[in-house]
């Protein structure tokens, strides 16, 4: 698998409460944040190990092989989870304009979507 791109931030919840919302993404209908385009499909839970660690299958039809990953330590000396995500392809590389598009899903998924449901 190669790399195609890494992100962290802080996020204001606790690493459990990530590691649900992550791996359950309905989990309070009140709060949705996994709002999925045309091209894209629900992602699986492929690998899991609580509360550190999710890895997703795919959201994209035009890429089934991509998988993300989610690193959730906590953040030394603040509140919050410093989550840093990571998105991985198999050989080939997609074009330019694709690494991007699919750079900034996971970028308004992750650090705004999901950031918002905690009120940030």
């Amino acid at each position: 698998m190669i790399e195609i791109g890494s992100r962290r931030r802080n996020q204001p919840a606790p690493p459990h409460i990530l590691f649900e919302a992550l791996t359950q993404p309905d989990r309070d209908p009140a709060r949705p944040w996994l709002h999925l385009l045309d091209d894209e499909v629900r992602p699986s839970v492929v690998q899991a190990e609580s509360p550190a660690l999710v890895v997703w299958s795919s959201l994209w039809l035009k890429r089934p092989d991509a998988t993300v990953r989610f690193d959730l330590p906590p953040e030394q000396g603040r509140q919050g989870t410093d989550l840093r995500w990571t998105l991985f392809v198999e050989a080939p590389v997609p074009d330019a304009a694709l690494v991007g598009h699919l750079r900034k899903r996971i970028g308004q998924l992750i650090n705004a979507n999901l950031r918002y449901t905690f009120g940030q």
